[in-house]
């Protein structure tokens, strides 16, 4: 796109604190925006081709709130992106991320996390520092298992559908606050499914249909009558 088109957009920016940048084909971040980092409370660069967010800029916005990088090309994230103390919504739908920074647990304002479509091999550990974490979406991903530190998650609400696991910590019953648990699309037997979610968790709502089992074999396990077994779309991806 132009400069003029460009300026015309941090203008707006400026005035506003929100920068919509979508389907643009944009291969960098707009350096144009270091002018604006203590005033963006919402940017939205999706539908673009970044590959890369410059570590001497990204950190710098300081009132940011929301950042959507959906369907772009990024491959890793600077750590100086956990430097925006203030942000509660990181959607990073459809990049090509394989892991996440260290120190993506000072992101201590994060509500909502989505991670769909990426090439996650694990449940990053940084997740369960994220003390006010409500909504994290990582489905779509190449997750095999979740360990044991999952008990620490303090999410309501946990997308992990199409994933490829397999096996699943007990101590996923022990997520304080963990309400919606979706796990459609899996490789789970029902034996590796751990009892406790449905006799001794908060969960009150379970999606795992297109499992290796039939959901009527749910029936017969005890807490059945405690859980809302779903088939319908409870999260949506955000795009």
């Amino acid at each position: 796109m132009g400069n003029s088109a460009l300026r015309a957009h941090v203008e707006t920016a400026q005035k506003t604190g929100v920068f919509q940048l979508k389907d643009r084909g944009l291969t960098e971040f707009p350096s144009e925006l270091q002018k604006l980092t203590s005033n963006l409370r919402t940017i939205d660069l999706s539908n673009n081709k970044i590959e890369s967010l410059p570590p001497m800029l990204i950190g710098k916005f300081t009132l940011l709130k929301s950042l959507s990088l959906n369907n772009n090309k990024l491959t890793v994230l600077p750590d100086e992106l956990c430097n925006l103390k203030k942000l509660e919504m990181l959607s990073l739908n459809n990049n090509h991320l394989t892991e996440l920074p260290s120190t993506f647990g000072q992101l201590s304002a994060l509500k909502t996390l989505s991670l769909s479509g990426n090439r996650l091999r694990a449940l990053p550990p940084q997740l369960c520092s994220l003390r006010h974490l409500d909504v994290m979406d990582l489905s779509k991903n190449q997750i095999r298992s979740i360990p044991d530190i999952v008990g620490e998650l303090q999410v309501i609400e946990l997308n992990l559908n199409q994933n490829q696991i397999s096996q699943i910590s007990v101590k996923i019953s022990c997520c304080p606050r963990l309400k919606v648990l979706r796990l459609e699309e899996n490789c789970l037997e029902l034996s590796m499914l751990p009892q406790s979610i449905l006799s001794d968790s908060q969960i009150c709502l379970l999606a795992v249909e297109g499992n290796l089992f039939e959901i009527k074999k749910l029936r017969e396990l005890e807490g059945y009558d405690k859980v809302r077994i779903s088939a319908q779309q409870y999260f949506q991806t955000t795009t």
